[in-house]
């Protein structure tokens, strides 16, 4: 075979090469959707002075626990992925409407912040 004759067959080869097909892509790993907030908060919570706060899909009330049970503030909460916590609330007592906001700090304590400026934390009941 000629110089000629053997690069003609090497260029044929690399061209059939070059037009083999390719492997089939591989597929590409599922999208993968976020996660819907779980609601962290719903349960019963006490502050410092005794009263029980119950959080339950976005609807919330405060009781007393002297017997009476009665009913102090209630109203709605949104509850943030970040761990934020926006309450809306009527308190039966002052006969208004406020806001708090709250962080949950850890699975079992809620720090809050009344638009008022007063600081208080909400411990997890069992």
């Amino acid at each position: 075979m000629t110089f000629k004759k053997s690069l003609t067959f090497l260029a044929a080869a690399a061209l059939l090469t070059a037009c083999q097909s390719s492997p089939e892509p591989r597929p590409l790993p599922p999208i993968s959707q976020p996660q819907a907030a779980v609601n962290t908060v719903d349960g019963s919570w006490s502050d410092p002075n005794g009263l029980i706060s119950t959080f339950n899909a976005g609807r919330f009330d405060t009781r007393t626990t002297d017997g009476s049970n009665a009913v102090l503030a209630s109203g709605s909460y949104t509850a943030q992925p970040n761990g934020i916590v926006e309450i809306n609330l009527y308190s039966n007592l002052k006969k208004t409407n406020s806001r708090v906001n709250c962080k949950l700090a850890d699975p079992s304590r809620l720090n809050c912040t009344a638009e008022s400026g007063t600081q208080f934390t909400l411990t997890r009941r069992a």
